[in-house]
C-alpha cells in the first residue's frame, strides 16, 4: 500500500475511534433516536441529489437500511445514552465480526474455521468479563448497556450478510448505497422519538441545541459516514482486502484511548482483560488461518 493511502487508511481510523466520543457528546444535548434521525437526515440530504440510486430491488435496499443503519445506531445510541462508555462500546461493537461469520454460516452455508471458533470463544469470555465488572471507574457497564451493544453488534452483521447478498448483483457503488440507504431509518427513527422519547423532549433539544451538538451532527453525518466510507471503499476497491481490513482492528484502539484522553473515561483492571480478550479474539479470527498455513507451509521443510 503507498504511503498517501496508508495515511488516508489511518486518517479513517483515527475518524471512526473518535466517533464514539462524537456520539457521547452529541447524547448530551439531545435524545438518541432524534440524534440519529437528524444524523441520517443529514446523510441523505442533499447527497441524493449528488448520488445516482444503486441498481438493486428496493427490499434489500430497505434491509440494508433497517438493519446497519436503524438497527445499529438505534440500539448503540441508546446503549451509550444509558452509560455505555464510548471507548469500550467501539470495541464491544466489533463483535460484528463474530456476528457476520454465525450469520454466514446459518444463512449463506459458509463454513466456520477452527480459528473462526476460538476466536468467538475467546471473545465471549471477553465480553461476560466485562458485564460482570461493571462497578469499577467505567459504571456504566451494565447487563442492559453491554445487551444493547451486542444487539447493535448484532444488526451490523445483519446488514453485512446483506450488503454481501446485494454485492452478489454485481457491483454497487459503495457511496450509493450508504447515502441511498440513509433514506430508509429517517422515519423510523422520528417515529421511535415521537412515541419514546416524547414531544417535550424533541421541542427541548430543538429549541435549545448547542453548538456542542449541531458540531456533532456535522462530524456523524459528513465526516464519519460519507468521507469515512468513501475512502474506505476507494481504498477496498484499489486494493486487496487483506490489505484494508485489518487496519479496522485499530478503530476501537483510537475509540478507548479517545474516550480516555477526552472523556476521563477508566477502566478497573477486570476491565482491561476483558477488553485484551476480546482484541485476542478478534485477531484470532483475523490472523488465525494465516497462522495455520504459515505451519502448513514449513511442515515439509522440518
Amino acid at each position: 500500500m503507498r504511503v498517501k493511502d496508508l495515511l488516508l487508511a489511518l486518517c479513517v481510523v483515527v475518524a471512526w475511534g473518535i466517533n464514539f466520543v462524537v456520539i457521547k457528546v452529541g447524547l448530551h444535548g439531545m435524545p438518541p433516536f432524534l440524534l440519529a434521525g437528524l444524523r441520517f437526515s443529514l446523510v441523505a440530504l442533499p447527497a441524493i441529489f449528488f448520488v445516482p440510486p444503486p441498481r438493486i430491488p428496493l427490499r434489500w435496499l430497505a434491509l440494508y437500511g433497517l438493519t446497519i443503519s436503524f438497527g445499529q445506531f438505534g440500539f448503540l445510541f441508546l446503549a451509550i445514552k444509558l452509560g455505555m462508555p464510548a471507548g469500550l462500546a467501539s470495541l464491544v461493537l466489533q463483535a460484528q465480526a463474530f456476528f457476520t461469520l454465525l450469520l454466514g454460516a446459518l444463512l449463506l452455508a459458509e463454513s466456520l474455521k477452527w480459528h473462526h471458533i476460538a476466536g468467538i470463544a475467546i471473545a465471549a469470555g471477553g465480553m461476560f468479563l466485562l458485564a460482570i465488572s461493571g462497578t469499577g471507574s467505567a459504571a456504566g457497564v451494565t447487563l442492559t448497556t453491554m445487551l444493547l451493544t451486542l444487539a447493535a453488534a448484532l444488526c451490523w452483521g445483519l446488514g453485512n450478510i446483506t450488503n454481501k447478498v446485494i454485492m452478489r448483483r454485481g457491483n454497487v457503488p459503495i457511496m450509493s448505497l450508504v447515502v441511498w440507504s440513509a433514506l430508509v431509518p429517517i422515519a423510523p427513527f422520528f417515529l421511535c422519538s415521537w412515541l419514546f422519547e416524547g414531544r417535550d423532549a424533541i421541542t427541548d433539544s430543538l429549541m435549545h441545541i448547542t453548538l456542542s451538538t449541531v458540531l456533532a451532527l456535522i462530524y456523524l453525518a459528513f465526516i464519519a459516514t460519507i468521507v469515512g466510507y468513501a475512502i474506505w471503499g476507494t481504498l477496498l476497491g484499489r486494493y486487496e482486502t487483506w490489505r484494508v481490513a485489518p487496519l479496522s482492528l485499530l478503530v476501537p484502539v483510537v475509540g478507548i484511548l479517545s474516550a480516555a484522553l477526552l472523556l476521563g473515561e477508566r477502566l478497573s483492571l477486570p476491565q482491561l482483560a476483558g477488553a485484551a480478550a476480546i482484541v485476542l479474539g478478534l485477531l484470532m479470527n483475523m490472523f488465525g488461518g494465516r497462522l495455520t498455513s504459515w505451519r502448513m507451509a514449513r511442515a515439509p521443510q522440518e
